[in-house]
């Protein structure tokens, strides 16, 4: 194996080990886990319940969708929503945005968490 060969393949697995790991979920599985949030979120009308509205989620700042009264802590923790920081905000949303008004304890098993994010990407993407 060449210098380069080699220089290439350690720059390569740098990356890779550097990136962040998301494992893919199953947006049809992800549908069902949804059903826990039906109450209070639609991700098909730009309709408020009792939590905004998932019409348009990714790449939305928290705390900003207009005509939705968010807590102070939200719209303070401002992130730009992604797979990312859903899965770990779904996870535990009262400790990851202390003061959220999201009543929802959070998703325990790391594969809801992967099919429910895979669902809301599919399901609340703008057409």
């Amino acid at each position: 194996m060449s210098r380069l060969t080699k220089v290439a393949a350690l720059a390569l697995a740098t990356c890779v080990m550097a990136s962040p790991a998301l494992a893919e979920g199953d947006a049809k599985k992800g549908k069902k886990v949804f059903n826990k949030c039906k109450a209070c979120h639609v991700v098909d009308k730009e309709k408020n319940r009792v939590g905004p509205h998932l019409v348009g989620l990714f790449g939305r700042k928290a705390g900003t969708l207009d005509g939705y009264k968010y807590s102070k802590a939200m719209v303070e923790y401002g992130v730009e929503w992604d797979e990312e920081t859903l899965a770990e905000y779904l996870a535990a949303p009262k400790k990851v945005v202390k003061g959220t008004k999201m009543a929802f304890a959070g998703l325990k098993k790391e594969k809801d968490i992967d099919n429910i994010v895979a669902y809301l990407k599919e399901a609340t993407a703008k057409e």
